[in-house]
Formats: C-alpha cells, structure tokens, sequence
C-alpha cells in the first residue's frame, strides 16, 4: 500500500469535509504540521472542530484557519498568543471547550486506545467539571471526562519510512503520538522519507499501523512564537584581549608560586 502522497492537497483531498473534528498535533508553533494546515486552509472546508494544545498565532499555524473563519469551536488548553482567537471568542463568534493540557492529552490517549472515558481529580470544583459525573473513589472526588476519536489528524513528525513507520524529534513529540493514534484516518507530514527497514525497530516512535497518508515537507519554516533573546552588546576586541592576556599572566604567576602546607592549630610543635 503506498501512502506517500505527492502534496499535502493531495493528501486532504476525499478526506476532510465540513464539519468534521480534527486533531492537530504541535506544542505552541513546535511540531505542527505546517503544509497540512495551510492546505486544510485552501480545501475551504468549514465549520470545523479543531483539537490542538494550542490556537496557533494570528498569521500562522491554526491562526490561518481562525482568520479565514473555518473553525466552529476549538478543544484546547492553551489558547494565549492569538489576538484573533480572543477576538472571535469574545464576541461570541467561536466556541471554546477549555480543557486542562494533562487532561487533554489523556482524551485523546484514551480514545487511541479504545477507551470511551476516564476519571481525573484535574478540574473537580471548577467550571471545568461542570455538566459532568462526579464519582468519589477512596474517599476522593473525580469527574468522568469523554475521551475524543477525531475523524482526521494532522500530525508532524522528523522522519517516516514508507510503510508509515514515524519517528518524532524532542519537543515535537508531545501532542503529535496521541493525535494520531486517536483519529480515525492519520496523515502526517514530515522533513524525511527513507525506504522501509531504514528505521530501526527500537527507533520507532510510533508504529506505521495508525497512518494512512504521508506528506514529505523537507523545508519546513518553523515559525518561533516569541524570540526572548535580545540582541548581544558589541564587543571590544582590543579590551577582551588584554583582559584575557591579564587573566593567563595571573594564572602563570600563581602556578610559578611555591606552595606551603598549613599545619593544623592542633597539630604544631607544643600545641
């Protein structure tokens, strides 16, 4: 079966529909399937349900879909870097189903693994329990939480031979293997493609049994949400030099100085 897909269009194409719930894997901006999201943006499908950690940013990632008002309602637990997410929110034209980051990884964890629900202390005594079961077990309180099959994931990862075999990089692997193992048909987009047995077995983070379709992206912009360094000072040449010949003087005078062992207070003649 050949699920190397010659573009990301092509991938969506008979896919996705109206509708329907996605998951979309990613952590902020890191490991989100870029060229999957831009052409569920150019398929024009609409009243969409998105799962993801987070909305994106205004001009990127799931940002895109917000602006061109594909998203009916958004699974998230993150939502703080899009202006046109609060925006649609607050107006009342999005629906939000705020949902712990934990507790969210587990709905979809869950429904990978066939199971329909499960019980978290996460949220009991919040809104977030409200409208839900309440069960006390060892003395303690839990609300029951729905676990979540989404019709079609979108996942990111670095490598994926072409049997569907996937391997993640760092960060990128947080939401990405629970996305996929949840949606009903998986297509993942990644930077690598190489021939089956490339991979090895231990290498493997998620198995080639939940993909359906991949997309090769070998140039990925990877887009950072906020830079937090700051530009460095000049720096004085002449001035780091003599400070450094002065350091490595120092060091030559002290090793050239004779060393006299202390004797301890107790231990001198007469003591």
């Amino acid at each position: 079966m050949n699920k190397l897909f010659p573009s990301a269009d092509a991938a969506l194409k008979g896919v996705v529909a109206d509708g329907q719930m996605l998951a979309v894997g990613g952590f902020g901006l890191c490991g989100i399937p870029e060229a999957l999201i831009d052409a569920l943006r150019d398929s024009g499908a609409k009243d969409l349900t998105v799962i993801s950690n987070n909305a994106g940013v205004d001009d990127f990632g799931l940002g895109k879909l917000l602006r061109t008002r594909q998203i009916k309602k958004m699974i998230s637990s993150y939502v703080g870097e899009n202006k046109e997410f609060e925006r649609q929110y607050l107006a009342g034209e999005l629906e939000l189903e705020f949902t712990p980051q934990g507790t969210l990884a587990e709905k979809l964890r869950a429904g990978g693994a066939g199971i329909p629900a499960f019980f978290t202390k996460t949220g009991v005594g919040t809104i977030v329990a409200e409208g839900k079961e309440l069960r006390e077990f060892d003395g303690e309180t839990y609300v029951m939480e729905r676990s979540l099959v989404p019709d079609v994931s979108l996942v990111k990862a670095q490598r994926a031979d072409k049997s569907g075999n996937l391997q993640f990089r760092l960060t990128a692997r947080n939401f990405n293997p629970a996305a996929a193992t949840a949606g009903k048909i998986c297509i993942v987009e990644v930077e690598e493609v190489v021939e089956i047995g490339e991979i090895a077995p231990d290498d493997v983070h998620l198995p080639g049994i939940y993909v359906h379709r991949i997309v090769h992206n070998p140039t990925p912009e990877k887009r950072i949400e906020k830079r937090t360094v700051s530009a460095a000072a000049p720096v004085d040449v002449v001035a780091a030099k003599v400070e450094a010949q002065a350091v490595i003087a120092q060091a030559a005078a002290a090793a050239d100085t004779p060393v006299v062992p202390t004797v301890p207070a107790n231990k001198q003649e007469g003591a």
